[in-house]
């Protein structure tokens, strides 16, 4: 669940490229693909890059029913916040992909973009393994100024795993902060947001944290354990591990995460609220667990019953928990949306083969259920699917500049033609090879071969938007 800590500008020309003809692969079971889009404008020869934007706008032209009262990207978000917030699951807004849903996917993103450029990583540095800048200019120094949000405080966690660094005993690391919206922004935004957020895995104990892949029941609700409801166990330690052990140590994540959402809470009672948590690759974990805790004990609601709505944004995220886990956050109402690469090995972990969706598709569409089922992992939420891989440099599929760069770039981009004409030299060959197999009575297994035969240009990678209702 590692990320990339420089995080440089993507070139989109070494990343997404499309055929002539936009294809849909098949899905597994409960995925719902866009509709197959035939024709294109027309095109050189060579490859064409396509973002998600454009997946959405191409698709946007010609659908019609959307959620949002069928309204075009000038929606204003002050009056269409709560769906955009998942308030109806994000019907009809993944497929096709509305504007403001991508303007706020891409948002969030950024807030976490900036846990990245704001850790030091200098060993030799005093602020080593915390943020390199102060609260009040943090936003400043990682060139969010104009986001309309005020740090309102960092973020530690400590995993319950010793391992010694370079400056000492495994101590408290930064991992996040939590922000509020000005009253500038919350006219734009239709309510004041109280934004969460967290890094991914960076340090040698949140590395081990992310191995305990057991299983393990959250207790969460000192009134009600509810034993059948259980995490990953690496994951709440992180969450819920303190430095009881030292004198002046911090309080766990958990304890200072609740303690100022509360405060916050409280602060601007009586207006419009709404809870975002938002991170990247293990951070998008405890995005979850918080979200789940915070529900669980009701912390988001009023006197009048009436309830704060949670959201979680999670980039390149892992399963966090069992299906009851799955079960309660949908009783709860936490909405969850997982903006997912196919490519990326971490969204399919933990529990690549003992999951919930594997073990579901067994079942058919039938009510039965496997009796180990509860032991497996099941991932919560609506799922954004995007398809990117880069032959020179792997590492981009779990890459958080990436996936916010794929949802940022313009609509073409041309792909160099040295790059166009190595991969039809290499899909040439390949086909030759295969041809020549055939004559002995052989198969090769070509990837392509399912696509369109006609295609004078392969793509080096497909880029797709499909939702999937876990």
């Amino acid at each position: 669940m590692a990320s990339m800590i420089q995080m440089p500008t993507t070139n989109m020309n070494q990343h997404v490229t499309f055929p002539k003809n936009i294809g849909i692969r098949s899905v597994t079971f409960g995925q719902i693909c866009l509709a197959k889009k035939t024709e294109v404008a027309a095109a050189t020869r060579h490859a064409v890059a396509m973002s998600a934007a454009a997946v959405a706008e191409v698709v946007t032209r010609n659908t019609t029913g959307a959620n949002i009262n069928n309204t075009s990207s000038s929606t204003s978000l002050a009056d269409q916040w709560r769906e955009i917030q998942g308030s109806n699951n994000w019907e009809n807004l993944v497929e096709p992909l509305h504007p403001l849903l991508r303007q706020e996917i891409i948002r969030y993103g950024d807030f976490v973009t900036a846990c990245y450029k704001g850790f030091d990583l200098d060993p030799n540095s005093k602020r080593y393994l915390n943020c390199k800048y102060g609260k009040k200019n943090m936003f400043r120094e990682v060139g969010m100024e104009n986001c309309g949000y005020e740090v309102t405080k960092y973020i530690y966690a400590t995993p319950d795993i010793n391992i010694p660094i370079q400056n000492g005993e495994s101590c408290g690391r930064w991992i996040g902060y939590v922000a509020v919206s000005s009253d500038d922004a919350v006219k734009r935004l239709g309510r004041r947001d109280i934004i969460v957020t967290f890094r991914g895995t960076v340090t040698n104990p949140e590395w081990v944290a992310n191995l305990m892949s057991s299983l393990t029941p959250a207790r969460l609700d000192p009134h009600n354990p509810r034993n059948d409801v259980k995490v990953e166990s690496g994951f709440l330690s992180l969450y819920t591990s303190d430095e009881s052990q030292s004198k002046f140590g911090l309080g766990s994540c958990r304890e200072q995460l609740l303690s100022e959402v509360s405060r916050l809470l409280n602060k601007y009672k009586g207006e419009k609220l709404s809870i975002t948590m938002a991170g990247h690759s293990m951070g998008s974990s405890l995005a979850l667990l918080l979200g789940y805790d915070i529900a669980e004990l009701g912390l988001n609601r009023d006197n009048s019953g009436t309830k704060t709505p949670i959201t979680v944004f999670s980039f390149g995220g892992p399963r966090v928990g069992n299906s009851g886990f799955k079960q309660r956050c949908e009783e709860l109402g936490v909405k969850v949306l997982r903006i997912v690469n196919v490519n990326d090995p971490i969204t399919k972990m933990p529990g690549v083969v003992f999951n919930h969706e594997n073990f579901r598709v067994l079942a058919g569409e039938g009510s039965f259920e496997f009796p180990w089922s509860c032991s497996c992992y099941a991932h919560v939420g609506v799922e954004l699917v995007l398809d990117f891989f880069n032959m020179q440099n792997p590492s981009c599929v779990h890459d958080l500049g990436t996936y916010i760069s794929l949802l940022k770039c313009p609509k073409r981009v041309q792909i160099q033609k040295e790059g166009a004409d190595l991969m039809n030299r290499a899909r040439e060959l390949l086909l030759k090879m295969d041809m020549s197999a055939r004559n002995l009575n052989m198969q090769l297994p070509i990837p392509w071969r399912s696509a369109s035969a006609s295609s004078p240009t392969s793509n080096m990678v497909n880029l797709q938007v499909q939702s999937q209702r876990t």
